[in-house]
């Protein structure tokens, strides 16, 4: 297993669609932050990130029924990644990229308004952590530098206290939710929610699990430079 992942590791450094940046580099400033559409996509397409993105496979999935927009998914695990890369590698795939990070790096990487859409796919729920969840006022404070004025932020998530959490968030900031539902293989049935499943979805799937699914927008009314923070009695462990 060890030989197999060290194996991906070599190959990911060959992909050019595959990036990652040591410290020492983006202290200088990452070369495509604000330059992804000109100088790596070669297109004016909207971005959209799959934060967390594991395998990839809503990067991938949503690229090839979307030839005309953007996908760069980001995670920490290059081995994870290394799935999804190695298919657009593959397929030649030209609206792809995949970034090596943390998330909370996103800033790093991208400038004001550069992102269109962001899509939370089965994100760790942190149940002791509440910092860390993916839809915490933590990270909605980093989307709101990237993500254009009404952009949309999906969350995919089996897990029913994570997609209570972020409807709580969203209800006390009182952000546009477009949509939401507790189980998206009941109340949809030909879109990229149910045609494009994950590796563990499938598995959530297999074992009679309902999956979560809601979208909503930050509302730019908030000064970017003000901070979002959560009283007590919401910001609790799920």
């Amino acid at each position: 297993m060890a030989r197999h992942k060290l194996a991906q590791f070599v190959e990911n450094e060959t992909f050019s669609h595959m990036f990652y940046a040591p410290r020492e580099e983006l202290l200088k400033g990452f070369a495509l932050k604000g330059n992804w559409k000109k100088d790596f996509f070669k297109n004016d397409n909207p971005i959209t990130l799959e934060l967390g993105c594991g395998k990839g496979e809503y990067t991938v999935g949503l690229a090839k029924k979307y030839p005309n927009r953007n996908f760069i998914g980001i995670d920490l695990k290059g081995s994870r990644m290394w799935h999804g890369a190695s298919i657009v590698q593959k397929e030649g795939l030209k609206n792809v990229a995949f970034i090596r990070t943390k998330i909370d790096q996103l800033l790093q990487f991208f400038v004001t308004d550069e992102v269109a859409e962001i899509w939370l796919t089965f994100s760790d729920p942190q149940p002791r952590h509440e910092k860390r969840r993916l839809s915490s006022p933590r990270f909605l404070n980093l989307y709101r530098e990237v993500l254009q004025p009404n952009g949309f932020i999906h969350q995919k998530t089996d897990n029913r206290e994570l997609i209570d959490y972020t409807l709580e968030v969203v209800h006390y900031y009182n952000f546009p939710l477009d949509y939401s539902t507790y189980d998206v293989y009941k109340t949809e049935s030909k879109n990229d929610l149910v045609e494009i499943q994950t590796y563990y979805e499938k598995i959530y799937l297999k074992e009679g699990i309902p999956i979560n699914y809601m979208k909503f927008r930050l509302n730019k009314e908030f000064e970017t430079n003000t901070l979002l923070v959560l009283p007590v009695e919401i910001a609790k462990n799920i």
